[in-house]
């Protein structure tokens, strides 16, 4: 039976897990999972320097991306006539997200609209986000609540830091026969392998709904990785960097600059709520 614990470390640490499966949640910065062992191995990359500064954005564990995913040209968006100005992926990954409820199942956290997030983001919301472990299993339930007078758009996604120490090793299997290169905006098919001497990949597999499933496997480790999605997660992005040992498997409800174009745009009307998960297994 998994166990529940607390530590203070930097921040406060939820540990949720048994000897075989454990992970470890710190709801102050940003509501983010930064360890998920199995079976004596860690799932997860984690630059470790870069998370002591709480002015620096996470490189690691599980970001989550809230109300856009990705960039915006000048990071600004128009809605009813008036600019907005909202960077890259949103701000739920940098705001404290307060506790609602934990036991020896899952634990439980929301994060609630303030005058901060009016300013850039002009509605009353409440997100919710319970991780689940079973065995090697972690299922990741999602809720997004509107709280205001008017219907509420917004995109979602999470931004996994998979621990890749050798590249060349990996072999993937992802939703999508095409892919779009983020940079040139230019169509490319996809043959199951990517090219790691490029200094940066980043790209979007469109519209994976048909196949809500990307496998990674990991020769170097004996490990395979299943990331399941359901039918809002409308893209899977792909995003790596040369000399970091990490890759980004990311399924998003959008592409970027969705709130400017409306493509995929999900809307939640008022005192209404869009519940998603997505669940990662490893083998």
């Amino acid at each position: 039976m998994a166990s529940y614990t607390v530590e203070q470390r930097q921040y406060q640490t939820y540990i949720l897990g048994d000897r075989n499966s454990k992970i470890e949640i710190v709801p102050e910065r940003g509501g983010i999972v930064t360890s998920w062992v199995v079976a004596d191995q860690e799932i997860f990359y984690m630059d470790t320097e870069r998370f002591t500064h709480p002015e620096l954005s996470v490189r690691g564990g599980i970001p989550i991306l809230f109300p856009i995913c990705g960039n915006m040209p000048d990071n600004t968006y128009t809605l009813n006539g008036q600019v907005y100005n909202l960077k890259q992926h949103g701000f739920a990954r940098d705001m404290a997200w307060q506790v609602d409820a934990h036991d020896q199942e899952g634990i439980c956290l929301t994060l609630s609209s303030t005058p901060e997030t009016l300013a850039v983001y002009p509605f009353e919301f409440k997100v919710r986000f319970t991780y689940i472990l079973n065995g090697s299993t972690l299922v990741i339930k999602q809720s997004y609540t509107n709280l205001s007078n008017h219907s509420m758009p917004f995109s979602a996604g999470t931004h996994p830091y998979f621990a890749a120490p050798d590249k060349s090793e990996l072999k993937f299997e992802f939703p999508s026969s095409e892919f779009v290169d983020q940079k040139s905006f230019v169509n490319h098919p996809f043959l199951g392998s990517f090219d790691f001497s490029l200094d940066e990949i980043d790209i979007m597999f469109f519209n994976p709904a048909a196949h809500n499933r990307a496998i990674v496997t990991d020769a170097s480790r004996n490990l395979k990785l299943t990331i399941d999605f359901d039918e809002y997660h409308k893209a899977l992005v792909f995003w790596t960097v040369k000399g970091k040992d990490f890759i980004c498997v990311e399924p998003w409800t959008a592409a970027r600059n969705s709130l400017n174009t409306g493509e995929n745009l999900l809307f939640v009307e008022p005192n209404s709520t869009i519940e998603m998960q997505i669940s990662m297994t490893v083998n």
